[in-house]
């Protein structure tokens, strides 16, 4: 009887220990590599404007925190610009332009 009760008080005792919340997994790298986590206070994103010129098209990239987030491009010829989506790589041509 006494073992009984001895082990009956052991299980209440531990049952907290069961209801705890596991540890957060650490924080996992997406597939390119970069945290997609918003940066801290205070600091901002670099931005970056490439441009890239040849005899056939102009093409600007605009970069934010290293990520590619708009490229036009602007062909030399008498053909409107347009962009190209990062994502994707469709392409999308502004038809009124203000």
């Amino acid at each position: 009887m006494r073992s009984v009760l001895t082990l009956a008080l052991l299980l209440a005792c531990s049952v907290p220990c069961l209801a705890q919340l596991p540890a957060p997994a650490p924080h996992a790298p997406t597939a390119a590599g970069l945290s997609t986590t918003a940066p801290a206070p205070g600091i901002e994103p670099r931005i970056e404007r490439i441009h890239v010129e040849d005899s056939n098209a102009r093409i600007d990239e605009l970069r934010i925190g290293g990520e590619t987030r708009r490229i036009t491009v602007q062909p030399k010829a008498a053909l409107p610009a347009y962009e190209i989506a990062p994502d994707g790589g469709q392409r999308s041509w502004k038809v009124l332009d203000f």
